[in-house]
């Protein structure tokens, strides 16, 4: 019932949308991750309505409020880098503490305490993500190193690992609202290596350890999502 809830609460949530430069953010890790969550030309309706007569641009503030009213469940704005297309996510599911984020049309995101463990109905998805070690530090905020392993099913059935050493740097501290909600966090960036691929997640963190906005890899194919906390 819960899953079936979300998933007609979540329907007409769905928007394509790309992202617009701050000017004033500059190249810092907030600025990239502002960047990336904030979809600023999404069209709704419309149908075959002259471009003039289309439906005003979306922001993201407008997407989260909407999603809000609409729906009681945890909610996430997530942006997939590689198609542009940025998507109010509920939660259709919990046990302990991973919960998984759907789209109407069942693509899901898995998440545990913030980082992404798994993704499902996105094509070259990530099966599963072992990184205890780099979560610890992140959540901690703290530097240091560690390593993980990312999981991928192949189309012959076999799991490919992606082992790689991750190393962990802290930045800035940042205060910053979304959707209502204040939130005071630090930068931190996870730079991993192995298999021929280099990856940089970047992360905002607060002192309890939640991570309201995150741009978290998938995987060679689909690249980089990124994730912003709508109702935690």
């Amino acid at each position: 019932m819960m899953k079936n809830t979300a998933l007609m609460a979540a329907a007409g949530l769905a928007l394509a949308a790309c992202g617009t430069r701050d000017p004033e953010a500059g190249n810092s890790l907030y600025g990239q991750l502002q960047e990336a969550v904030a979809p600023a030309v999404a069209r709704v309706g419309g149908g075959g309505r002259a471009p003039a007569q289309a439906a005003a641009p979306l922001s993201a503030e407008q997407m989260a409020a909407r999603a809000l009213a609409a729906n009681p469940a945890p909610l996430i704005l997530a942006g997939l880098e590689s198609s542009g297309a940025t998507q109010v996510m509920a939660m259709t599911g919990q046990n302990g503490d991973m919960r998984t984020y759907m789209t109407p049309n069942e693509q899901a995101l898995i998440i545990r305490n913030g980082m992404l463990t798994g993704t499902k109905g996105l094509g070259h998805d990530l099966s599963v993500a072992e990184a205890d070690g780099p979560a610890a530090l992140i959540r901690a905020r703290r530097a240091g190193q560690a390593t993980r392993i990312n999981r991928y099913l192949g189309g012959d059935g076999v799991e490919r690992p992606l082992p790689m050493t991750c190393t962990v740097a802290t930045g800035e501290g940042k205060s910053f609202g979304f959707a209502g909600r204040a939130w005071s966090a630090t930068q931190v960036m996870e730079t991993c290596e192995g298999g021929g691929v280099e990856v940089q997640n970047s992360y905002l963190v607060t002192a309890s350890g939640q991570i309201p906005v995150s741009r978290q890899w998938i995987s060679p194919q689909l690249g980089y999502v990124t994730i912003q906390t709508i109702r935690p």
